[in-house]
Protein backbone atom coordinates (compact mmCIF):
# COMPACT_ATOMS: atom_id res chain seq x y z
CA UNK A 1 0.00 0.00 0.00
CA UNK A 2 1.37 3.65 -1.03
CA UNK A 3 2.16 5.97 1.64
CA UNK A 4 -0.58 8.42 1.14
CA UNK A 5 -3.34 5.80 0.98
CA UNK A 6 -1.70 4.32 3.98
CA UNK A 7 -2.29 7.78 5.47
CA UNK A 8 -5.99 8.49 4.15
CA UNK A 9 -6.59 5.47 5.40
CA UNK A 10 -5.62 5.61 8.91
CA UNK A 11 -7.57 9.04 8.99
CA UNK A 12 -10.62 7.77 7.74
CA UNK A 13 -10.47 4.42 10.53
CA UNK A 14 -9.38 6.93 13.06
CA UNK A 15 -10.66 10.38 13.17
CA UNK A 16 -10.46 11.28 16.77
CA UNK A 17 -6.73 10.74 16.88
CA UNK A 18 -6.05 12.40 13.57
CA UNK A 19 -8.44 15.50 14.80
CA UNK A 20 -6.04 15.68 17.85
CA UNK A 21 -2.63 15.34 16.20
CA UNK A 22 -4.02 18.45 14.09
CA UNK A 23 -4.51 20.83 16.83
CA UNK A 24 -0.79 19.42 18.52
CA UNK A 25 0.66 20.77 15.02
CA UNK A 26 -1.59 23.78 14.96
CA UNK A 27 -0.54 24.63 18.24
CA UNK A 28 3.18 23.89 17.59
CA UNK A 29 2.96 26.22 14.92
CA UNK A 30 1.69 28.94 16.20
CA UNK A 31 4.19 28.61 19.22
CA UNK A 32 7.69 28.99 17.41
CA UNK A 33 5.96 31.83 15.16
CA UNK A 34 5.49 34.21 18.07
CA UNK A 35 9.14 33.46 20.03
CA UNK A 36 10.09 35.46 23.07
CA UNK A 37 7.99 38.26 23.47
CA UNK A 38 10.89 41.34 23.23
CA UNK A 39 12.92 38.65 20.84
CA UNK A 40 9.88 39.12 18.58
CA UNK A 41 9.51 42.70 18.71
CA UNK A 42 12.94 43.36 17.94
CA UNK A 43 12.14 41.52 14.68
CA UNK A 44 9.79 44.33 13.72
CA UNK A 45 11.52 47.93 15.78
CA UNK A 46 14.88 49.07 16.18
CA UNK A 47 16.12 49.48 20.09
CA UNK A 48 16.05 53.62 19.38
CA UNK A 49 12.50 53.25 18.51
CA UNK A 50 11.93 50.43 21.50
CA UNK A 51 13.24 53.05 23.85
CA UNK A 52 11.22 56.04 22.52
CA UNK A 53 8.38 54.50 23.39
CA UNK A 54 9.04 52.95 26.55
CA UNK A 55 9.79 56.70 27.96
CA UNK A 56 6.15 57.84 26.47
CA UNK A 57 4.98 55.13 28.84
CA UNK A 58 8.16 56.76 31.84
CA UNK A 59 5.37 60.04 31.03
CA UNK A 60 2.83 58.59 32.48
CA UNK A 61 4.78 57.98 35.61
CA UNK A 62 5.87 61.51 35.87
CA UNK A 63 2.45 62.67 35.43
CA UNK A 64 1.09 60.83 38.60
CA UNK A 65 4.32 61.75 40.62
CA UNK A 66 2.68 65.60 40.10
CA UNK A 67 -0.46 64.18 41.11
CA UNK A 68 0.71 63.03 44.03
CA UNK A 69 2.94 66.32 44.81
CA UNK A 70 -0.38 68.09 44.75
CA UNK A 71 -1.75 65.21 46.83
CA UNK A 72 0.46 65.77 49.73
CA UNK A 73 1.84 69.09 49.12
CA UNK A 74 0.38 70.99 47.28
CA UNK A 75 3.71 72.47 45.69
CA UNK A 76 6.86 70.20 46.18
CA UNK A 77 8.30 72.77 49.30
CA UNK A 78 4.99 71.39 51.42
CA UNK A 79 5.53 67.67 50.86
CA UNK A 80 7.71 65.94 54.01
CA UNK A 81 9.97 63.55 52.81
CA UNK A 82 9.36 60.92 55.58
CA UNK A 83 6.07 62.17 57.17
CA UNK A 84 6.29 61.31 61.06
CA UNK A 85 2.69 59.53 61.14
CA UNK A 86 -0.75 59.17 59.69
CA UNK A 87 0.77 59.82 56.01
CA UNK A 88 1.48 56.67 53.86
CA UNK A 89 4.59 57.06 51.53
CA UNK A 90 7.75 57.84 52.05
CA UNK A 91 9.95 60.22 50.05
CA UNK A 92 10.92 57.00 47.66
CA UNK A 93 7.28 56.50 46.35
CA UNK A 94 7.73 59.59 44.43
CA UNK A 95 10.62 58.21 42.71
CA UNK A 96 9.63 54.38 41.75
CA UNK A 97 12.02 52.46 38.51
CA UNK A 98 9.19 51.99 36.52
CA UNK A 99 11.73 52.01 33.16
CA UNK A 100 12.45 48.93 31.59
CA UNK A 101 16.12 47.81 30.80
CA UNK A 102 15.71 46.61 27.12
CA UNK A 103 18.36 43.73 28.09
CA UNK A 104 19.12 41.68 30.77
CA UNK A 105 19.19 43.15 34.38
CA UNK A 106 21.03 41.11 36.99
CA UNK A 107 22.52 41.72 40.19
CA UNK A 108 26.54 42.10 40.24
CA UNK A 109 28.61 41.26 42.91
CA UNK A 110 27.98 40.34 46.73
CA UNK A 111 24.67 39.46 48.18
CA UNK A 112 23.47 42.26 50.95
CA UNK A 113 25.61 45.10 50.80
CA UNK A 114 27.61 45.70 47.98
CA UNK A 115 26.11 44.16 45.28
CA UNK A 116 24.46 46.71 42.24
CA UNK A 117 21.74 45.74 39.59
CA UNK A 118 23.22 46.77 36.22
CA UNK A 119 21.52 46.47 33.09
CA UNK A 120 22.97 44.42 29.75
CA UNK A 121 26.16 43.12 31.39
CA UNK A 122 26.31 40.86 27.76
CA UNK A 123 26.51 43.88 25.40
CA UNK A 124 28.74 46.11 27.66
CA UNK A 125 31.38 42.96 28.28
CA UNK A 126 31.18 42.22 24.12
CA UNK A 127 32.89 45.66 23.41
CA UNK A 128 36.47 45.73 22.48
CA UNK A 129 37.18 47.88 25.51
CA UNK A 130 35.00 49.42 28.31
CA UNK A 131 35.60 51.86 30.97
CA UNK A 132 33.86 51.66 34.61
CA UNK A 133 34.17 54.08 37.33
CA UNK A 134 33.64 53.86 40.75
CA UNK A 135 33.71 55.97 43.68
CA UNK A 136 33.35 54.86 47.24
CA UNK A 137 35.39 51.49 47.99
CA UNK A 138 35.23 50.79 52.01
CA UNK A 139 37.30 47.67 51.63
CA UNK A 140 34.76 45.70 49.42
CA UNK A 141 34.77 45.36 45.95
CA UNK A 142 32.86 42.49 45.42
CA UNK A 143 30.97 44.35 42.63
CA UNK A 144 34.26 46.05 40.78
CA UNK A 145 35.49 42.08 41.05
CA UNK A 146 32.28 40.56 39.27
CA UNK A 147 32.19 43.13 36.47
CA UNK A 148 35.25 42.79 35.84
CA UNK A 149 35.20 39.15 35.38
CA UNK A 150 31.91 39.10 33.17
CA UNK A 151 33.66 41.59 30.78
CA UNK A 152 37.47 40.70 30.40
CA UNK A 153 38.15 43.92 28.23
CA UNK A 154 36.92 46.03 30.72
CA UNK A 155 39.01 48.40 33.31
CA UNK A 156 38.01 49.71 36.74
CA UNK A 157 38.73 53.17 37.68
CA UNK A 158 38.73 53.40 42.05
CA UNK A 159 38.19 56.22 44.64
CA UNK A 160 38.36 56.62 47.88
CA UNK A 161 39.85 58.67 50.08
CA UNK A 162 39.23 56.90 53.11
CA UNK A 163 41.28 53.54 52.24
CA UNK A 164 44.42 53.11 50.33
CA UNK A 165 43.31 50.31 47.76
CA UNK A 166 40.70 48.39 46.20
CA UNK A 167 39.35 45.75 48.44
CA UNK A 168 40.92 41.94 48.70
CA UNK A 169 38.55 40.98 46.09
CA UNK A 170 40.38 42.71 43.32
CA UNK A 171 44.35 43.23 45.30
CA UNK A 172 44.33 38.95 45.88
CA UNK A 173 43.87 38.29 42.09
CA UNK A 174 46.73 39.21 39.72
CA UNK A 175 44.20 38.94 36.62
CA UNK A 176 42.14 41.66 38.13
CA UNK A 177 44.50 43.99 39.83
CA UNK A 178 46.52 44.24 36.32
CA UNK A 179 43.13 45.88 34.81
CA UNK A 180 41.95 47.97 38.26
CA UNK A 181 43.55 51.58 38.83
CA UNK A 182 43.15 53.07 42.50
CA UNK A 183 43.80 56.60 43.89
CA UNK A 184 43.02 57.99 47.49
CA UNK A 185 41.23 60.72 45.72
CA UNK A 186 37.47 61.91 46.40
CA UNK A 187 34.75 62.79 44.22
CA UNK A 188 33.24 66.55 44.91
CA UNK A 189 31.05 69.39 43.14
CA UNK A 190 34.68 71.46 42.67
CA UNK A 191 38.43 70.48 42.68
CA UNK A 192 40.46 71.03 45.19
CA UNK A 193 43.56 68.86 44.55
CA UNK A 194 46.61 71.85 45.28
CA UNK A 195 49.38 71.82 48.10
CA UNK A 196 47.63 71.50 51.32
CA UNK A 197 44.58 69.53 50.34
CA UNK A 198 44.16 66.48 52.16
CA UNK A 199 42.49 64.40 50.60
CA UNK A 200 42.18 66.42 47.37
CA UNK A 201 38.89 66.52 45.80
CA UNK A 202 37.94 66.40 41.92
CA UNK A 203 35.15 66.82 39.43
CA UNK A 204 34.19 63.37 37.49
CA UNK A 205 34.72 65.96 34.22
CA UNK A 206 38.12 66.61 35.72
CA UNK A 207 38.91 63.11 36.19
CA UNK A 208 37.86 62.12 32.98
CA UNK A 209 39.54 64.57 31.47
CA UNK A 210 43.02 63.62 33.12
CA UNK A 211 42.16 59.74 32.58
CA UNK A 212 41.75 60.75 28.70
CA UNK A 213 38.30 59.41 28.86
CA UNK A 214 34.97 60.30 26.77
CA UNK A 215 32.68 57.95 28.37
CA UNK A 216 32.11 55.42 31.15
CA UNK A 217 30.14 52.58 30.68
CA UNK A 218 29.12 51.68 34.29
CA UNK A 219 29.50 54.46 36.53
CA UNK A 220 28.89 53.46 40.28
CA UNK A 221 28.90 55.91 43.00
CA UNK A 222 28.76 55.32 46.86
CA UNK A 223 29.64 58.59 48.85
CA UNK A 224 27.78 59.13 51.86
CA UNK A 225 26.01 62.15 50.76
CA UNK A 226 28.19 63.69 48.73
CA UNK A 227 27.11 62.29 45.51
CA UNK A 228 24.07 65.27 45.51
CA UNK A 229 26.95 68.21 44.89
CA UNK A 230 29.07 65.90 43.07
CA UNK A 231 26.60 64.95 40.40
CA UNK A 232 24.57 68.17 40.28
CA UNK A 233 28.11 69.72 38.95
CA UNK A 234 28.75 66.79 36.61
CA UNK A 235 25.21 67.53 35.46
CA UNK A 236 25.41 71.03 34.94
CA UNK A 237 29.12 71.03 33.42
CA UNK A 238 26.86 69.27 30.35
CA UNK A 239 24.27 70.86 30.44
CA UNK A 240 26.49 74.27 30.01
CA UNK A 241 28.59 72.40 27.06
CA UNK A 242 25.10 71.48 25.05
CA UNK A 243 24.18 75.50 25.30
CA UNK A 244 27.29 76.53 24.13
CA UNK A 245 27.13 73.95 20.80
CA UNK A 246 27.97 75.66 17.70
CA UNK A 247 24.76 77.28 16.51
CA UNK A 248 22.72 75.40 13.19
CA UNK A 249 23.82 77.30 10.19
CA UNK A 250 21.37 79.65 8.04
CA UNK A 251 18.36 77.50 7.31
CA UNK A 252 17.18 77.61 3.27
CA UNK A 253 13.68 78.07 3.58
CA UNK A 254 13.15 75.49 0.72
CA UNK A 255 15.17 72.75 2.44
CA UNK A 256 13.97 69.77 5.12
CA UNK A 257 13.52 71.49 8.30
CA UNK A 258 16.90 71.19 9.78
CA UNK A 259 17.03 68.67 13.03
CA UNK A 260 16.17 68.95 16.55
CA UNK A 261 18.42 70.67 19.20
CA UNK A 262 20.49 68.10 20.42
CA UNK A 263 18.89 67.19 24.11
CA UNK A 264 21.84 67.71 26.82
CA UNK A 265 23.37 64.02 27.67
CA UNK A 266 25.79 62.25 30.04
CA UNK A 267 29.43 60.52 28.68
CA UNK A 268 27.73 57.17 30.64
CA UNK A 269 25.80 54.28 30.14
CA UNK A 270 24.47 53.45 33.39
CA UNK A 271 24.16 55.06 36.71
CA UNK A 272 24.81 52.79 40.30
CA UNK A 273 24.14 54.82 42.94
CA UNK A 274 23.00 54.74 46.71
CA UNK A 275 21.22 57.65 47.79
CA UNK A 276 21.66 59.41 51.19
CA UNK A 277 18.41 61.79 51.61
CA UNK A 278 19.61 61.98 55.55
CA UNK A 279 19.76 64.65 57.86
CA UNK A 280 23.19 66.69 56.89
CA UNK A 281 22.95 65.97 53.11
CA UNK A 282 21.44 69.04 52.16
CA UNK A 283 19.02 67.28 50.06
CA UNK A 284 17.18 65.73 53.04
CA UNK A 285 13.64 68.07 52.48
CA UNK A 286 11.43 67.06 49.47
CA UNK A 287 11.61 70.01 47.42
CA UNK A 288 15.79 69.83 47.30
CA UNK A 289 15.87 66.04 46.61
CA UNK A 290 12.68 66.50 43.88
CA UNK A 291 14.51 69.08 42.27
CA UNK A 292 18.36 67.06 42.18
CA UNK A 293 16.60 64.28 40.66
CA UNK A 294 14.89 65.86 37.92
CA UNK A 295 18.19 67.28 36.87
CA UNK A 296 18.93 63.45 36.31
CA UNK A 297 15.80 63.11 34.42
CA UNK A 298 16.40 66.43 32.21
CA UNK A 299 19.76 64.63 30.68
CA UNK A 300 18.36 61.42 30.08
CA UNK A 301 18.76 59.26 32.93
CA UNK A 302 15.91 56.61 34.16
CA UNK A 303 15.45 54.87 36.99
CA UNK A 304 15.33 50.64 36.25
CA UNK A 305 16.03 49.16 39.73
CA UNK A 306 15.63 50.35 43.35
CA UNK A 307 16.90 48.60 46.15
CA UNK A 308 16.27 49.89 49.79
CA UNK A 309 18.95 49.41 52.35
CA UNK A 310 18.05 47.34 55.19
CA UNK A 311 20.88 46.61 56.68
CA UNK A 312 21.29 49.94 57.34
CA UNK A 313 17.63 50.06 58.79
CA UNK A 314 18.70 46.66 60.68
CA UNK A 315 22.37 48.23 62.14
CA UNK A 316 20.66 51.55 63.53
CA UNK A 317 17.09 50.73 64.83
CA UNK A 318 14.92 53.69 65.13
CA UNK A 319 16.40 55.74 62.09
CA UNK A 320 14.30 56.15 58.68
CA UNK A 321 14.91 54.84 55.47
CA UNK A 322 16.76 56.87 54.25
CA UNK A 323 19.18 55.28 52.27
CA UNK A 324 18.27 53.32 48.81
CA UNK A 325 20.35 52.28 45.46
CA UNK A 326 18.92 53.33 42.35
CA UNK A 327 20.13 51.85 39.12
CA UNK A 328 19.62 54.43 36.07
CA UNK A 329 19.86 53.66 32.69
CA UNK A 330 21.17 56.45 30.37
CA UNK A 331 18.19 56.39 27.19
CA UNK A 332 20.59 59.30 25.33
CA UNK A 333 23.51 59.10 23.18
CA UNK A 334 24.87 56.26 21.02
CA UNK A 335 26.20 53.53 23.55
CA UNK A 336 25.89 49.52 23.80
CA UNK A 337 22.40 49.88 25.96
CA UNK A 338 20.66 52.01 23.49
CA UNK A 339 22.32 51.71 20.14
CA UNK A 340 21.31 48.74 17.13
CA UNK A 341 25.19 48.99 16.02
CA UNK A 342 26.03 46.76 19.12
CA UNK A 343 25.05 42.76 19.17
CA UNK A 344 23.91 40.96 21.80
Amino acid sequence: MAPATSARHFATRHPRYTTLLAIILVGLIFVYAQGQPDEHYFKRNTLKSWMQEEDLRYQQTLRERDAMIRKWGPTPDRVQAFPPQDDFYTLWDFYIPSFRCPHRVERVGAMGDGGKWVCGLERVAQQDSCVVYSFGINNESSFEAALLRAAPRCQVWGYDFSVPNFGPEITEDPDLRSRAHFHSWGLGSADNYGPGADPPFYTLQTLMAMNGHSFIDVLKVDIEGAEFDALASFVAHHIAQSMHAAPPSPHNPHAPPPPLPMLPMLPIGQLQIELHARPGSGHETFAAFNSWWESLEAVGLRPFFAEPNLVYVNLVRGVRPDLVEYSLLNIRGDHALVSDRYAA
